[in-house]
């Protein structure tokens, strides 16, 4: 022993560490020499994970330094192989945005509360970053309905509060930069996972609320009508809307509602001409998708004639966009004080949440469809760059657009680089087209607002998958609606996701096991039907839950593979969290199937525990009980992929009880499919995984059975029986030949199995495949029944049993 060993032991032992608690209750040697007893099989004893390796697994290696840093810019995975093809599918699909983003960017602005060429410049700063770190081709980062209105939403409370201290840009660009930082550091950091709490059900109902909020506050802009606060809950807008109606200006009204009613025509009829003819779907695709910068060009020709001389638009016939400066007029550092990082403080974590939802499970669905995967951390470092660097040229908050990414995604982009040419058709509007923007009809571009946020409506026959999945969520779905109506979009979001959250907590917290009964399964088909005079019907013990909550058939006749051997599979797994319901469970079942091992009738009532009073006064103790006594237990962790202190120690005090209760026989514990070598490390620091020292001299001649199978070395030497047998020594158990399972001759008085004949190769080589040092740890719930029965029966018999 090395002297910082002895010096560590020491120290162990002076606080009362005692290290060698565990070599004192695991009967080592006995162990090795039953695996030893095995012949013409490799042995191999599995170690235990240690801390030092967990650490050497999670510091970074130069290797996975490097990895780091390419995966930064995906880019370089594709760019050297760009070729002519590409670049032509990336200009189609570039210039098709680019006719669609110049209209929504200033309309957008509008629902941020912001100049119309914040839009604009919000738009180009998202194409002309976001190519370099994105692993998504089809996604378009820039200005979205929801993101605008939230920030709209921000600008308008911190306003009512500080008055003209912050400017609207101020407060938008500074949000921006800020929650540019959080996301840059959680893609950095690697913690895009975080994505995966945000059910599905919270985003489609965010969307839905969103989208009732958006369509809600531009109504009344669309009619032109004065003086409803849109800022306000969505059903009071609805509410004064409709008190307003006869206000509505006639002229603001016709340009707002016939170019929502074209868009709505030319959309449903390219749709039509495009299925019903198939061969030209191409191109009724790319006259749909025009459909936006055609309206605009319409409606500013019309507003032009109208209004034709006008240079002040409070002089025009009908509510026109104006001015709109040409080229960049911000290119500066947004400013940030600390009074204004208290003033929108506390509206962050909903901004970096509908940020989040948008891009990530935008990019997660086009991935899908176009098969490709996209990296969840990677899309954050994209997103948060570009909200980083986007303020220095006047852009705020932006994110994935679902309208733009599936008109891109349908135009045959091939590469991310397909954003430039759409930031260049963004730059030329900027520098070119101001002059007529001036023009546009407000109440068209509203109409615009509410066609473009119309497909983010969750459809009812959505809603019904919602149903005939999971029940329970559709409450959700439409609890977060009606919360983003009420109150704010915010709040909605935070509903859906707290729900979403408690429902999966009380699920784990309430999850209920399986007691499984065995049965015997025999393989039929359309070929081989069931017929009881052919012996030549393969067999084999299938394990089935008792209590049919399955969906398995009640009549199927199910049984204890053995009497006092319990079977009980985890469903929802193991920790902290359920662990005592899971074991009272388990200890009630085990108390009620099984009966106490020593029974004393003469005991007086005042010496009884108070939980265990025994039969009420007058009645004597039922001495003739025919339930069997508790042998072993067999825990299934299949679906336990690691474990806890608090539920190894809810383990530890269940196989305490039930060794009382069947005192003074052993109980043994088996476990199934425990694939985590912690939580191997786990139970075996607990003293599960081998038999209980303390009950050595009761082991009688224990022959523990173990799992084998051929080494990748292995030579094929004999021929055997082609399929599994039952009843005959499991392959586990020492190398015999396997022979086939055969139901009995129709009329015969048994139901045993007989063995045939029949031809496999027999593996010359083989091997244990778990660690011969943990003979309690099987691979399968037939390895762990038979190991039970083997050892039950080897026991040597006490007085009691």
């Amino acid at each position: 022993m090395s002297s910082s060993s002895k010096i560590g032991r020491g120290l162990a032992k002076a606080v009362g560490i005692d290290v060698d608690y565990r070599t004192k209750n695991e009967p080592a040697d006995l162990v090795r020499t039953a695996a030893g007893s095995i012949h013409n099989v490799d042995t191999y004893e599995e170690e235990e994970p240690t801390v030092a390796e967990v650490l050497r697994s999670i510091l970074p290696s130069r290797d996975s330094a490097n990895h780091y840093v390419r995966s930064l810019f995906p880019f370089l995975d594709w760019i050297f192989h760009y070729n002519y093809k590409w670049g032509l599918g990336d200009f189609i699909a570039g210039v098709t945005v680019g006719f669609v983003v110049i209209p929504q960017g200033m309309a957008y602005a509008q629902l941020a509360g912001l100049p119309v060429e914040y839009g604009l410049y919000t738009s180009f700063v998202g194409f002309i970053l976001y190519w370099a770190f994105a692993t998504s081709k089809d996604i378009t980062i820039g200005t979205v309905a929801v993101m605008s209105t939230l920030v709209g939403n921000i600008v308008a409370r911190v306003t009512a509060v500080h008055g003209t201290e912050f400017p609207p840009e101020m407060i938008a660009r500074a949000l921006s930069v800020i929650c540019g930082v959080v996301l840059l550091f959680l893609g950095l950091a690697r913690l895009g996972w975080i994505v995966e709490f945000i059910p599905l059900v919270g985003i489609t109902s965010f969307m839905t609320g969103a989208a009732i909020n958006i369509i809600a506050g531009q109504v009344p802009k669309m009619l032109g009508i004065a003086g409803v606060n849109t800022r306000q809950a969505t059903y009071l807008v609805i509410i004064n809307t409709l008190k307003a109606l006869p206000t509505a200006k006639g002229l603001d009204s016709a340009m707002g509602v016939s170019a929502m009613v074209f868009l709505y025509i030319w959309k449903w009829g390219t749709a039509y001409a495009g299925a019903k003819q198939q061969h030209r779907q191409k191109l009724w695709f790319f006259l749909g998708t025009l459909r936006m910068a055609v309206i605009i060009i319409l409606y500013i020709l019309i507003s032009w004639l109208a209004n034709r001389g006008v240079t002040d638009k409070k002089k025009a016939k009908f509510d026109i966009l104006g001015p709109v400066p040409s080229g960049f007029q911000v290119h500066n550092a947004p400013t940030i004080t600390p009074s204004l990082l208290s003033a929108i403080g506390s509206e962050i974590p909903g901004a970096l949440i509908v940020l989040i939802i948008e891009h990530i499970s935008i990019s997660k669905s086009f991935g899908r469809v176009n098969n490709y995967v996209i990296n969840p951390s990677q899309e954050l470092v994209a997103v948060g760059f570009t909200n980083v660097i986007g303020p220095f040229l006047g852009a705020y908050p932006a994110t994935g657009s679902f309208s733009r990414t599936a008109i891109k995604s349908k135009a045959g982009v091939r590469t991310p680089l397909a954003g430039i040419w759409t930031a260049l058709i963004v730059l030329l509007a900027l520098y070119a087209l101001t002059g007529v923007f001036f023009y546009i009809p407000s109440a068209s571009l509203s109409g615009l607002i509410i066609h473009a946020v119309g497909d983010l409506i969750t459809a009812p026959n959505v809603v019904y998958q919602f149903w005939q999945v999971s029940p329970l969520e559709v409450f959700i779905f439409f609890a977060g609606v009606i919360v983003m109506i009420f109150h704010e979009i915010e709040t909605g979001i935070y509903v859906t996701m707290g729900v979403s959250l408690a429902v999966i907590l009380i699920r784990i917290a309430k999850a209920r096991g399986s007691f499984m009964g065995q049965t015997r399964i025999y393989r039929v088909n359309k070929d081989e039907p069931v017929d009881k005079s052919n012996s030549e019907t393969v067999s084999r013990w299938a394990y089935v839950p008792l209590d049919h909550r399955d969906g398995s058939n009640p009549d199927i006749d199910l049984r204890s593979p053995y009497p006092g051997v319990l079977v009980y599979r985890f469903k929802e797994g193991f920790n902290y969290a359920n662990s005592g319901r899971h074991m009272d469970i388990l200890t009630a079942w085990a108390k009620h199937e099984t009966r106490p091992t020593i029974v004393n009738k003469n005991v007086p009532l005042g010496d009884r525990p108070w939980n265990e009073p025994g039969p009420r006064r007058g009645q004597q103790v039922d001495v003739d009980d025919q339930r069997p006594a508790l042998r072993a237990v067999i825990l299934d962790f299949s679906a336990v992929n690691g474990v806890d202190v608090t539920s190894i120690q809810a383990l530890i005090d269940t196989r305490n009880g039930l060794d009382r209760h069947a005192a003074p026989d052993p109980v043994d514990w088996h476990f199934v499919s425990v694939t985590n070598r912690w939580t191997k490390r786990a139970l075996g620091a607990a003293g599960f995984g081998f038999p209980s020292a303390k009950f050595v001299n009761q082991l009688g001649e224990w022959r523990p059975i173990y799992s084998v199978a051929a080494t990748s070395d292995q030579v094929v030497k004999n021929t055997y029986s082609a399929k599994r047998a039952e009843g005959a020594q499991d392959v586990e158990g020492g190398l015999q030949p396997e022979s086939e399972d055969k139901i009995s001759p129709a009329g015969s008085s048994t139901n045993s199995i007989h063995k045939g004949a029949g031809t496999t190769v027999y593996p010359e080589k083989v091997a244990v495949v778990g660690g011969v040092n943990r003979p309690y740890f099987h691979i399968d719930l037939e390895a762990a029944v038979e190991s039970a029965v083997a050892h039950i029966e080897g026991r040597r018999p006490s007085e009691h049993s």
